[in-house]
């Protein structure tokens, strides 16, 4: 049973992970209406969910996700119906609400990028905690090559990742980079054969659970408001973060567990 009902997207939860498939594959997985509308959904119900520890986004078939659906720019259907005013409207209300959600979550989203990330696929990724690439893995911010801007958030994402002068030649040129090269950049955090992107993805998987799940959204919320912050706001807001985990439960499990020798039973609070 899917954990939202969308036409283009299967959700499944799993041993306190939800695992989502964007679901196109005649498309590569380009974005429709009902795409957008089920991944904002799915991420956010994740959020408050306790049986869900983190999620895994992936795409169906041989892409994870092509980005902007070419048919419907050239026939101005969907997102991409009505004049500049209507299209503004749309994406604010449409595809921009992707990353305004995943910024909104502070358990992990992992991408598992099976195939090619292209434009909106390349910033989905973007968006995400971490994300393992298939050896087939290919990325590329092409808007200017169709004369658009990434207007989905990709020019806020991307260079936090890859840094700005990358950044600005993957924007500038359009160029395709494959696995290796992402790895290289930092857009990876690794590479995998294709028979084994899952195997190595639950090996993400499994490490995040081993730590504790307030402490983790904390940290994780403690690195995205670093974005923003100068050091002293930002040493504010660690030493009100610190003074909160360190009285939960779960802090006093891991010490206990630790003098022990065994591994700590996290309540999440």
């Amino acid at each position: 049973m899917n954990y939202v009902d969308c036409i283009h997207l299967l959700s499944e939860v799993k041993e306190e992970v939800l695992w989502i498939s964007l679901n196109r594959p005649e498309a590569m997985n380009a974005f429709s209406d009902e795409m957008i509308e089920g991944l904002v959904k799915a991420v956010k119900k994740a959020e408050t969910d306790p049986k869900i520890r983190l999620t895994v986004i992936t795409g169906s078939g041989k892409a994870f996700c092509a980005g902007g659906d070419i048919k419907a720019m050239e026939e101005k259907t969907g997102m991409f119906a009505g004049d500049s005013i209507e299209l503004k409207e749309r994406y604010q209300k449409g595809i921009q609400q992707i990353p305004l959600a995943i910024e909104s979550v502070n358990k992990p989203i992992i991408a598992m990028v099976n195939g090619a990330a292209i434009g909106a696929g390349l910033d989905l990724a973007c968006m995400c905690d971490i994300r393992i690439g298939s050896e087939y893995a290919k990325f590329g911010e092409t808007f200017a090559k169709l004369a658009l801007v990434p207007g989905d958030g990709g020019s806020y994402f991307l260079q936090r990742i890859v840094g700005f002068s990358k950044a600005m030649e993957m924007t500038l040129t359009g160029s395709i980079y494959n696995a290796v090269q992402a790895k290289e950049m930092g857009l990876l955090n690794e590479v995998a054969e294709a028979e084994d992107l899952e195997s190595r993805v639950q090996v993400y998987i499994d490490a995040i659970k081993l730590t504790a799940p307030k402490a983790q959204a904390m940290g994780k919320a403690a690195l995205k408001a670093a974005y923003h912050e100068e050091l002293e706001p930002m040493l504010e807001t660690l030493s009100t973060y610190q003074g909160e985990t360190q009285r939960t439960d779960d802090h006093f499990e891991a010490i206990k567990a630790f003098k022990e020798k065994r591994k700590p039973v996290w309540k999440g609070h």
